[in-house]
């Protein structure tokens, strides 16, 4: 077993980070994320990495998609405001497939908001955020521990399949202090990009050989010159405006993720053997999702919780196994109903699913969702 620490959510995130190799940093301050800038700004120089801040939200991106492009493992956090500017690169970055991880610190409400308050208000906006088509993965975590395991998860996967990872935190976790117990080292499974160890000058960057779907590229200045853009292009790199060729690129782009569902979808299952009833919830949320259940349980209430950790792709299956043998499902969020939305579409021709949401900068308690749950239940036996 590792050393215990005690650490805040925002910090774990750091540590996490660095462990799973990253050594550039580039961002702009904004609560509640801002500790995440401090921490890295302290503890990347101690290991040989760089910390810059940028101008603003659009230029940190930037610049950590250029250090990425580089070679290097990079990173930039923001909340909600910075979100909205970053989504612009972030189709780049999944276009031209650079490997890349955003930490979003969720707060209340649009516009500048309530800064310090809690919130899961971008869950929809990491998914359709930036314009067009595109592949996106997303994670969430529930406790500072995980954010520290599921950061380094974060990093493996945008290497593993060449794209944005985003990291959908929120305030609940980024400022919680729990222990954490620190792996040993040479335990953690790192992930390193598919790259070209003898690069010919003129093989294609984008190449793909036959039955992959993952291009393997040098990083630049690593002996292999190569264009990249956010126009659509062939496997040269270089712009295109063949239709078949553009096809050949999207289908691709999204079949990377879709097509290797089983290895990117994680969940959480908790009392669901035997349960008649579930709580849906995900992040900070899923604190106090437990005790209501504990609460219920306690009354003789059947009831289960099912956490999606990747929110995207979104565990339908999984849903999609449970639904048929439940009366209800509670959806419990920080906001006003999003993800409620995909769990209508998947799990609603099965049985009713309610929403209970908080989104005036105050936390659900586990009696607003045991009372949601079981004002339900009365109104079916009425």
């Amino acid at each position: 077993m590792g050393k215990v620490v005690l650490m805040q959510g925002n910090e774990a995130c750091v540590e996490g980070a660095i462990a799973a190799g990253m050594r550039l940093y580039a961002g702009y301050p904004i609560t509640p994320s801002t500790e995440i800038a401090e921490i890295s700004a302290l503890r990347l120089p101690q290991v040989g990495g760089t910390f810059i801040q940028m101008e603003d939200e659009i230029a940190s991106i930037a610049c950590a998609i250029g250090g990425s492009v580089a070679g290097t493992k990079s990173m930039t956090a923001t909340s909600g405001p910075g979100f909205s500017l970053k989504q612009e690169n972030l189709g780049y970055a999944a276009l031209a497939e650079i490997p890349l991880v955003v930490v979003d610190v969720q707060r209340t409400g649009p516009s500048t908001g309530m800064p310090t308050s809690p919130s899961q208000g971008d869950m929809m906006m990491a998914r359709w955020g930036t314009h067009g088509d595109h592949p996106v993965i997303a994670l969430s975590p529930s406790s500072v521990e995980e954010t520290y395991r599921l950061i380094i998860r974060a990093f493996n996967l945008s290497e593993k399949y060449r794209t944005p990872v985003l990291f959908m935190m929120d305030e609940i976790i980024g400022h919680l202090r729990e222990g954490v117990t620190l792996p040993e080292e040479g335990s953690i499974e790192i992930e390193d990009r598919l790259t070209v160890r003898f690069p010919d000058p003129k093989r294609k960057a984008y190449e793909i050989k036959s039955g992959r779907f993952i291009p393997k590229m040098a990083p630049f200045g690593k002996g292999q010159r190569y264009n990249i853009t956010g126009l659509m292009h062939d496997e040269s790199g270089f712009p295109t405006n063949s239709p078949e060729v553009a096809e050949k690129l999207m289908s691709r782009l999204m079949h990377k993720i879709s097509d290797h569902y089983d290895d990117i979808v994680q969940y959480e299952a908790v009392g669901m053997e035997d349960a008649d009833v579930m709580i849906f919830c995900y992040g900070g949320t899923m604190r106090a999702a437990i005790s209501a259940q504990e609460e219920l349980r306690a009354q003789g209430k059947r009831c289960g919780i099912f956490r999606p950790i990747t929110i995207w792709p979104f565990p339908e299956r999984e849903l999609r196994d449970f639904a048929p043998r439940l009366k209800k499902i509670v959806v419990a969020e920080h906001n006003y109903g999003q993800m409620v939305l995909e769990v209508e579409r998947i799990a609603g021709k099965y049985c009713p699913v309610e929403f209970v949401g908080k989104y005036n900068g105050t936390v659900l308690t586990p009696q607003d969702i045991a009372k949601a749950v079981l004002g339900q239940e009365e109104g079916k036996e009425a």
